[in-house]
């Protein structure tokens, strides 16, 4: 999966290229210019006879809500966690990456990016905080982990069992 190729799902909207969505996102914000804004990116699996991920991509006018897109996605089932979250990261700091590169080419480039990942202080994940948030550091973002990590495990989490 590259992410020029992704569909996401907007609620509202129905199915969208990256760039729509882009578009989408930039249309949400031009609505309120004053308001500030957080791009965030998170992406959630669960694992029965396959693995579904699901990435969720919000844009968060802080204090007013927000929009959100998902793109869902089915692979083999991965049985390791430190896999399943290893690929999940990988995968929001690959879409984190091209919005990136269109909010630069697009001169917004000063908005806030963060990469919410599905791991925390509580469960079998806290072995891997330190490993999966260096990564995110290591790439340019800002890591976000449970609880606060509201765009994989509240959003994208949502979209992984249906």
């Amino acid at each position: 999966m590259t992410p020029l190729n992704i569909i996401f799902e907007s609620p509202t909207k129905g199915r969208m290229t990256l760039e729509q969505m882009y578009g989408d996102l930039l249309l949400y914000m031009s609505e309120e210019p004053a308001a500030q804004y957080k791009l965030i990116v998170g992406t959630d699996s669960h694992t029965r006879h396959e693995t579904i991920f699901v990435t969720a991509v919000v844009i968060h006018r802080t204090g007013k809500g927000g929009r959100y897109f998902f793109n869902k996605s089915r692979r083999r089932a991965i049985k390791s966690l430190r896999q399943k979250i290893l690929y999940e990261t990988s995968v929001s700091l690959m879409v984190a990456a091209r919005l990136t590169d269109l909010l630069q080419a697009s001169g917004k480039d000063d908005l806030d990016v963060e990469i919410h990942i599905d791991v925390g202080q509580q469960g079998e994940t806290k072995e891997l905080i330190r490993e999966i948030v260096g990564m995110v550091a290591g790439s340019g973002y800002q890591a976000t982990i449970k609880p606060d990590s509201f765009g994989a495990s509240k959003v994208a989490d949502k979209y992984t069992k249906s």
